[in-house]
């Protein structure tokens, strides 16, 4: 019989709160999924991400987020509108910690990399490899000689899952690698689909509101971005452009025209940016102004256009409307247009990819190079795929700066 916490979060049974390994917790009174909150954020994988790339460079500069102050502001906005909708607010903050953690050096860019270089052994997802640090990589739980990593509950390991499917050899996006799949059916049991539990599209949603609404932030400071650039008629109908093929390929190109020229006309958007006090402070309303629009509008949406009382699990869907889709997507399109393609970026993004291939390739011929975890993990491999995985879970778990000392013992 698995144990069970002292109380039940209202809205989850007993079945959602199960651990893979039966365990006694060590202080009564704590509730399931605080007990997954406070394991995550002691992990050595969320502490690594104050030094991984989130749109700019980690290091580069003191004001720019890197992944880890992005995590925290994704955990803060669905924390909220999470337990607005009735969700645990523990449980989706947990799902929002983690739901980076699998990301390697260089962000997506690095993720790209890392996916051509095992694409023999079952290519590499970040949102895999977070399912995998979660339930292998991590240190805590123990069964067997084995490795289990944080042992969470089956409520917290669905909702950090954000494709609740494995690589079909085709799309680049999935959440668990077959090595995992034990695990990951024993989460998914009883479930006949690929349905994203409610949780992670709260979890999601808020990645998607963070990400649009905090690089346009970074984007505007670090003078990558003007926001008069938009007046310009050839740049606004790229970002358009670029939101259509991109980010929202669902929505017509004249619904994000809409969309952003609604966001540039409103009075608190900021019009221009010198870095003064007065600037700064017109620009974090900017911000705040956003967030709250974006977050209201899904809970208004979500509440009136569900039936279900608990919106939980698999109770109700998360429901965001048209244009609130597009307005975010027309911002992560400017940060794309100005950030991610402004000059000198492609050299740089092909210098870290090559980068990441000779540390893999590097280790693969030089494994007494792994680190104690990944050198165990290559030796006890029972095949050249598993020798070979660790090696792959080795270079995720880098951080930039760790990279590119790894990468001068191989290549200078």
């Amino acid at each position: 019989m698995t144990f069970q916490d002292d109380q039940l979060s209202p809205g989850y049974n007993q079945f959602d709160e199960e651990r893979f390994v039966t365990e006694l917790p060590k202080r009564h009174g704590r509730r399931a999924f605080a007990r997954d909150k406070a394991r995550v954020l002691h992990s050595a994988g969320l502490r690594r991400l104050s030094a991984k790339t989130q749109v700019m460079s980690a290091g580069a500069d003191d004001f720019p987020r890197t992944r880890l102050t992005h995590t925290l502001e994704v955990a803060q906005i669905g924390r909220e509108l999470g337990e607005a909708l009735g969700c645990d607010p523990d449980l989706v903050e947990t799902a929002c910690l983690v739901h980076d953690l699998g990301h390697p050096p260089f962000g997506h860019n690095g993720e790209e990399a890392l996916h051509k270089a095992s694409l023999d052994i079952g290519g590499f997802e970040g949102n895999a490899q977070t399912f995998r640090l979660l339930t292998r990589l991590e240190s805590k739980t123990i069964r067997d000689g084995r490795s289990l990593g944080l042992n969470l509950t089956r409520a917290t390991l669905d909702a950090a899952t954000k494709y609740p499917w494995a690589f079909d050899g085709k799309n680049p996006k999935f959440g668990f690698y077959e090595e995992d799949k034990e695990i990951f059916d024993w989460v998914r049991l009883n479930v006949k689909n690929q349905t994203k539990v409610f949780e992670a599209q709260v979890m999601d949603i808020a990645d998607d509101i963070a990400y649009s609404v905090h690089d346009i932030e970074d984007a505007i400071y670090g003078q990558h971005f003007s926001p008069l650039a938009l007046d310009s008629e050839p740049e606004f109908k790229e970002v358009v452009k670029l939101a259509a093929t991109e980010y929202a390929t669902e929505i017509d190109e004249d619904n994000l025209n809409k969309a952003l020229n609604s966001l540039i006309k409103q009075s608190w958007w900021v019009k221009s940016f010198t870095a003064t006090q007065v600037d700064m402070a017109a620009l974090k309303n900017m911000t705040s102004h956003l967030i709250g629009k974006f977050t209201e509008e899904i809970e208004q949406a979500t509440k009136s256009g569900n039936k279900a009382k608990n919106f939980t699990r698999y109770n109700a869907n998360l429901i965001v409307p048209l244009e609130t889709k597009a307005q975010i997507a027309v911002l992560k399109a400017v940060v794309n247009l100005f950030v991610m393609q402004r000059k000198g970026a492609a050299e740089n993004y092909a210098k870290e990819q090559d980068l990441i291939l000779n540390i893999v390739e590097g280790l693969q011929n030089n494994p007494q190079k792994l680190d104690p975890q990944f050198k165990h993990q290559f030796d006890n491999a029972g095949s050249s795929k598993e020798a070979k995985r660790a090696v792959i879970d080795q270079v995720a778990s880098l951080t930039d700066s760790s990279a590119r000392r790894l990468a001068q013992e191989f290549v200078g």
